[in-house]
């Protein structure tokens, strides 16, 4: 059973940082893609960010600068380094993961979902 859980998520401060963390499980992820997605109240999952097994990564524009994805395939776990966060970064963020190594930014090209990890950012 794949199984990929969050963690990492809290409180900030306007301008602080989070690094959030995504341990998989169940099955080998360093040979594809995984991405991040988060889901503010009221408002439709949207994608942050995407990255192969190479390294290779793409975000949205509104965390491009800001946010930063990297991956241990050793430990098969994916991390998102978040600086200067906004109130508008408050959401539940998501981890996926994908059967190809191809990075993407649409939900339904991901097969496998974590639970969430909730971030809130004050200001």
């Amino acid at each position: 059973q794949v199984q990929l859980v969050e963690s990492g998520g809290g409180l900030v401060q306007a301008g602080g940082s989070l690094r959030l963390s995504c341990a998989a499980s169940g099955r080998t992820f360093s040979n594809y893609a995984m991405g991040w997605f988060r889901q503010a109240p009221g408002k439709e999952r949207e994608f942050v960010g995407s990255i192969n097994s190479s390294g290779t990564s793409v975000y949205a524009i509104s965390v491009k600068g800001r946010f930063t994805m990297s991956r241990d395939n050793g430990k098969n776990t994916m991390y998102l380094q978040m600086t200067s966060l906004k109130p508008e970064d408050t959401a539940v963020y998501y981890c996926a993961g994908r059967s190809r190594d191809i990075v993407a930014n649409t939900r339904s090209a991901y097969d496998y979902w974590g639970q969430g990890t909730q971030v809130t950012v004050s200001s």
